[in-house]
């Protein structure tokens, strides 16, 4: 590793532990609004199906087949429907109050402050993440991850999404790195690791459960990038 000079870091489920701080608030908004008598089922169905459903909608995004305002305004009611109840008011109340609580959780993925202070001392690092700005920032500031980076790229704020090769060039100018000295950590294959690997980057898949499908490097908790590095 002794080329890489840049560390790029994806944020949601990356380093900020999306899973836990968003369940979190489901949980409670699950139980506020009496998910359970209107959906008739119970929180363990419904956050699976709200998963399933809103991964789509952000590959959607992704593709730019739907807008900002849609995939916020229509997720709830999509997974609603899938349990025969259609309430797009509610859905939008409920919206808010994600909108409002989930950002500002402070959970990150364990060891996360320990391995940037450690990967600090020699490396320089940067956050892509696909978001909304405003949210995204939040979730920075909130958890005390802002002055760990030297850049921090939304894609929100570029018009441009990972795995966008685009992205990665964009990365290169603002940090004045050269793609050979770049290496992106994320969770997500295929706009982390295969958005970085097409763009000329090195790439470590963190997957949290270790896929025996892919090969490439990855590792399974942040701690063991000290290994790497």
């Amino acid at each position: 590793m002794k080329h890489i000079k840049h560390i790029f870091f994806d944020l949601d489920d990356t380093l900020w532990d999306f899973e836990k701080n968003s369940g979190q608030v489901l949980e409670q908004l699950f139980a506020e609004f009496d998910l359970t008598g209107k959906l008739k089922t119970d929180f363990v169905t419904f956050h699976s199906t709200y998963k399933k459903t809103n991964s789509q909608l952000w590959l959607q995004y992704a593709k730019k087949e739907i807008d900002k305002q849609y995939l916020r305004n229509h997720r709830f009611n999509l997974v609603f429907k899938q349990f025969d109840y259609d309430n797009y008011d509610e859905n939008l109340i409920i919206t808010d109050h994600y909108l409002n609580r989930a950002p500002k959780g402070k959970h990150l993925k364990e060891d996360c402050i320990a391995v940037l202070e450690y990967l600090k001392q020699n490396y320089q690092l940067h956050i892509i993440t696909n978001g909304f700005k405003e949210i995204q920032y939040i979730k920075i500031d909130g958890s005390g991850l802002r002055n760990y980076f030297s850049n921090i790229i939304i894609s929100e704020e570029h018009n441009l999404t990972k795995p966008d090769e685009q992205i990665f060039r964009l990365a290169e100018t603002l940090s004045g790195a050269k793609k050979e000295e770049c290496i992106m950590i994320g969770d997500n294959f295929t706009s982390d690791v295969e958005g970085a690997l097409n763009a000329g980057w090195e790439a470590i898949y963190f997957p949290g459960v270790p896929d025996k499908n892919y090969t490439g490097r990855s590792i399974s908790h942040l701690k063991q990038l000290k290994d790497i590095f």
